[in-house]
């Protein structure tokens, strides 16, 4: 941050002053005066100053129809805590990273209730919870799922043990009845994880990525663009093969909503198959650049919310203003990368979840970097996975969204990648093998007029 960097400077000016030799530094730059003059130094403060503020100026902002307001707001932090019901022995917590459990209750001798409240309002309507249960004996219980007035039940649970992976609970321990969700579990004494989705922290994340780049590192660069609100990481990786200058460069993006895992697992498939040793991804990543970010909004996920960062504001809806530091700082390395090494942004993807698979896109297309890229990839898409039907909606954005940036801000095609949320595992990594693998075919071989 520019300001930063002139508070941490100006100390420096300040403290070598009453030294014999001055020395002054800037945007790292520096300057040595011998025979210190402070006529001199007054006017060289100035130029500093007015170099500062103009030439480390704010980012561009881009305009859409529908304003969105995304400063930063109040959110309920969740307290930590492990919930005893010592009169039916079952026990609770949320004392874990991306657990979500506001309450726990006893309703009767064989059920229990979870009281599920969001970070803030107003929030979508997408409940999203996760918590540890046990007993000290093994026993049948019912868990009922309490929300807000307004707020109804979007998640199958997920069930983890110990000793087991993660499961989707069957339907027929599933019973909606008046609007109050409960479901049946086998509770013991060892922990049980019931989950909206599977649970994946940003350590989980960050595990997951640095074994992915294990003997690449000479092409697959990690990085850190900033912090966010809480102090996390931005992790990008810069991925490249030969000089990265002038190489068109391809944004990806995932987990600005927290519960979103099915999209990270697309994301995941999609990344590992450009990683790949083959004479594609070789081809391909000599003429392109790939920025990889795997966790946009790391506060929101291992806080457990429901749709927010840690600012409490949907960062997919910041994509104008820069509010959140998050977005902001994601915007300017992409940025900063584009203009020092002369790459054009000529596409971004991002990996969201949502009730079924579908590709969100825009109808302006004639007149950005790849005017023939969507309809050629849906195309192909299809042709090489059996039975498979892209679900394409297509609608300029009028609200912040990273897709608008991307056509309005780059003229460069934005797409945002829904994966259902019940999506079989097994499909989504298919999906995202072949997504990836057909998005590098035609990026090589076809003529898009990329300028």
């Amino acid at each position: 941050m520019c300001y930063d960097m002139l508070k941490q400077n100006w100390f420096v000016l300040i403290y070598e002053i009453g030294m014999r030799n001055v020395h002054v530094y800037f945007c790292n730059f520096t300057l040595e005066l011998t025979k210190f003059n402070f006529i001199l130094m007054n006017k060289l403060i100035l130029i500093i100053l007015f170099f500062v503020v103009f030439s480390c100026s704010s980012l561009k902002e881009v305009q859409f129809k529908t304003l969105v307001n995304t400063t930063t707001k109040a959110i309920n932090n969740q307290k930590k805590n492990i919930y005893s019901l010592e009169e039916i022995e079952v026990y609770a917590s949320n004392k874990f990273d991306g657990a979500r459990l506001n309450g726990f209750e006893k309703v009767n001798d064989s059920t229990v209730k979870v009281i599920i409240i969001p970070e803030n309002t107003p929030i979508n309507n997408s409940a999203y919870y996760s918590f540890k249960i046990w007993s000290k004996k093994e026993k049948t219980i019912y868990i009922q799922f309490d929300y807000p007035e307004g707020f109804k039940h979007r998640y199958i649970p997920k069930i983890k043990t110990v000793s087991s992976p993660w499961e989707q609970m069957n339907d027929e321990n599933i019973s909606i009845k008046e609007n109050v969700v409960s479901v049946k579990l086998d509770v013991v004494r060892d922990t049980t994880w019931v989950s909206a989705q599977e649970l994946i922290t940003s350590t989980d994340t960050r595990e997951w990525y640095t074994n992915l780049i294990v003997n690449k590192t000479n092409y697959v660069h990690l990085k850190s663009v900033g912090k966010s609100m809480l102090g996390k990481d931005l992790p990008v990786l810069d991925i490249y093969k030969g000089k990265k200058e002038k190489k068109p460069i391809v944004v990806l993006l995932t987990r600005q909503h927290p519960p979103e895992v099915t999209g990270f697992f697309a994301f995941q498939e999609f990344l590992k198959t450009i990683l790949k040793e083959n004479n594609l991804t070789s081809d391909f990543l000599n003429t392109y650049r790939v920025l990889a970010f795997p966790i946009v909004n790391p506060d929101g996920v291992d806080l457990g919310h429901w749709r927010h960062n840690a600012g409490g504001v949907d960062t997919n809806r910041d994509w104008s203003k820069y509010n959140q530091p998050e977005i902001k700082q994601i915007i300017k390395f992409i940025t900063k990368v584009s203009k020092k090494d002369n790459g054009r942004i000529i596409l971004g993807l991002d990996f969201h979840s949502t009730y079924e698979d579908v590709f969100y896109t825009n109808k302006i297309r004639k007149e950005t970097t790849l005017p023939n890229f969507i309809e050629a990839w849906f195309a192909t898409i299809e042709k090489n996975i059996p039975d498979y039907k892209v679900n394409e909606k297509s609608a300029n954005s009028t609200k912040p969204v990273s897709k608008g940036w991307f056509l309005y801000g780059q003229n460069a095609v934005g797409i945002t990648y829904e994966i259902g949320d019940a999506t079989p595992r097994d499909k989504i990594k298919l999906v995202g093998k072949v997504t990836a693998e057909e998005m590098m075919k035609i990026l090589i071989t076809s003529k898009l007029n990329i300028n």
